[in-house]
This record gives C-alpha cells, structure tokens and sequence, in this order.
C-alpha cells in the first residue's frame, strides 16, 4: 500500500485551493498529482477534514468471527486438541472450512500460546 501525505502538505494544497487557484494548479504547486488535488478538496467538502482514511482491511471480520467462542470453548475444555481436529469439527458439526493457519490466528488472538510440558508434550494455555 503507499504512503498517504503529511497532513501539512493536504493542508498547504487545499488552502491554496480556498484562496482561489484551481485544484490542479494548487497540486502541480506543490509536486503532486492533479487528481491528488481534486480529491483533497472532494474529501474536504464530503467529510470536513483532509486526514487520510484507514488503509487496509477492516478488523474483527472473517468467517471465523462468528464461530469464535465455540473455538474457545472447544480448546478450554481440550487443552491439548490440535488444530487439525479443530478443523475437523468445525467442518462437521458447523459447516466451516476453515484453514490451520486461520485457527491459530484466532487463537493467538485470544491470548492462547502453544507451550511444552514436562514430558516434551504440547500444551494449549491462555
């Protein structure tokens, strides 16, 4: 993903806009792109500020955030129940595929850590 410019640049650009130069003349100005100009003043007139919007995906999405809690469950009650069987239950008694690596993201956002035991053994923990 790029980089967003400083604030202090959309500012310069857009008050150059407010003083009456043109939104391309007021970009080429300042060295950037004459669509970056048109968007800053259509930014400022759809939301009233010039800071850049959240780049990337939105948080707490996915077809797992549903099914979060039963995963919790699951491994509370089994410390030791691998990924795999965890897989394997969801796809049978809920209908979900789910990927391994996206179980132990959900699960290591949960506050679970994979720790050997004593006998060498693996361990779920919170």
């Amino acid at each position: 993903m790029g980089k967003a410019y400083s604030i202090d640049l959309r500012d310069r650009v857009y008050s150059d806009v407010e003083n009456g130069l043109s939104r391309r003349a007021a970009a080429r100005r300042f060295g950037v792109s004459a669509s970056t100009g048109v968007r800053l003043a259509q930014r400022m007139a759809a939301t009233g500020s010039l800071a850049p919007s959240r780049q990337g995906r939105p948080t707490g999405g996915g077809k797992l955030a549903a099914y979060r809690n039963v995963v919790i469950g699951w491994v509370e009650a089994q410390g030791d129940i691998t990924l795999q069987e965890l897989a394997e239950r969801l796809l049978s008694e809920h209908a979900v595929k789910a990927h391994l690596s996206s179980l132990s993201r959900l699960l290591t956002a949960a506050g679970f850590t994979v720790k050997k035991n004593a006998a060498g053994e693996r361990n779920r923990s919170r």
